[in-house]
């Protein structure tokens, strides 16, 4: 009787263990069907969230400019955690990397030149995204399923966007706006002591900024109140980017023709002030701003600005008018002496 109950118990134990791997497949799935639900959408809701409007295909002025944003940097750090998921709380490309696995958003190729193509023909296959950049997945049924620790959030440091300042002249608005996001690996690849950069793929400003707007960022550590959507980040432009590229009809990087670090911040800063300097134009009368007085060094030789030229002619007028007035006053004193000396008078004698 011993032997008939210490063999049920054992079955019993052997039964239990069997299915607790089964319970935690399906406890992971109803995990993973609560996250997908969370960030999924309805076409319903997408019209609901969308806050954007189109680009204006036609418009009287529109600047181009590319910039890379370092998530190092305090100001971008809210796009960099959290690292892993906490609840429905993600980074910015967790949410991207997991709308592209659940065929949310496409995805377009990032091309040689850094350019963006966001066409029908540059789409990227998920399939080729996890096998270039070595993510680790599953594949059942055409679907892919990527553990949260697998997705290489924490690699991903800095982003490429693409930015459109233009002047619309049916609405009389001068506006900035991002139309473009590249996430960029970076990685040790053992050959360099600094981390090797890898552009993953560009992805429609438009096609995801309703997904962006149901996502919450907390924007100070000293009030975590203050908190606001990764879209409202982006529209209000509180992230720190620099310049890496124009629209050019060369098509070439800030890098490709300026060739010292200085010549490349002395760039970034005029296309700077460009930008500035048209949109206050339009609102107030344009003023001619004389340039600094400094010394620019071209091909190695030091040539004086325009308005040290101009301080050294009138420093050269001064100097003249100042000896006209000594020569006047000295002919004035000149011409006193003469006036105040005694007169000598000669009588002619009669004969």
């Amino acid at each position: 009787m011993k032997r008939i109950l210490f063999i049920a118990f054992a079955a019993c134990l052997a039964v239990q263990v069997a299915a607790q791997p089964v319970r935690r497949r399906n406890q992971a799935k109803e995990e993973e069907k609560k996250e997908t639900s969370s960030i999924a959408l309805s076409e319903r809701a997408k019209i609901q969230y969308n806050v954007t409007s189109a680009l204006p295909e036609e418009v009287v002025w529109k600047r181009d400019v590319y910039r890379t944003l370092d998530l190092e940097k305090d100001q971008n750090a809210v796009l960099y955690y959290p690292v892993e998921p906490i609840g429905e709380q993600m980074n910015l490309f967790t949410l991207l990397f997991k709308l592209l696995l659940n065929d949310e958003i496409p995805a377009y190729e990032y091309r040689l030149d850094g350019t963006e193509q966001l066409t029908t023909d540059n789409k990227v296959k998920v399939q080729d995204v996890l096998d270039r950049f070595h993510v680790l997945y599953e594949e059942k049924d055409g679907k892919f399923t990527v553990e949260n620790a697998d997705i290489p959030s924490s690699e991903v440091l800095s982003y490429y966007i693409k930015e459109s300042s233009y002047y619309d002249q049916r609405t009389a608005t001068y506006q900035t706006r991002v139309t473009a996001l590249c996430p960029v690996l970076h990685r040790d690849d053992g050959f360099s002591e600094q981390a090797t950069k890898y552009p993953m793929f560009w992805v429609n400003y438009d096609e995801v900024s309703s997904y962006l707007e149901r996502m919450g960022v907390m924007t100070s550590s000293y009030n975590n109140a203050s908190n606001m959507s990764i879209n409202d980040f982006f529209i209000t432009h509180r992230y720190k980017g620099d310049i890496y590229k124009t629209t050019n009809l060369r098509n070439l990087t800030l890098a490709q023709y300026c060739k010292t670090d200085s010549a490349l911040t002395k760039e970034q800063e005029r296309i700077e002030q460009q930008l500035q300097t048209f949109e206050r134009n339009l609102w107030t009368a344009p003023v001619k701003e004389e340039p600094e007085d400094t010394a620019t060094v071209v091909d190695g030789k030091e040539k004086k600005s325009k308005k040290s030229a101009r301080l050294a002619r009138r420093a050269s007028a001064s100097d003249d008018e100042k000896k006209t007035e000594e020569k006047k006053v000295e002919k004035k004193k000149s011409s006193a002496s003469t006036s105040n000396a005694p007169r000598m008078t000669v009588r002619r004698q009669r004969r």
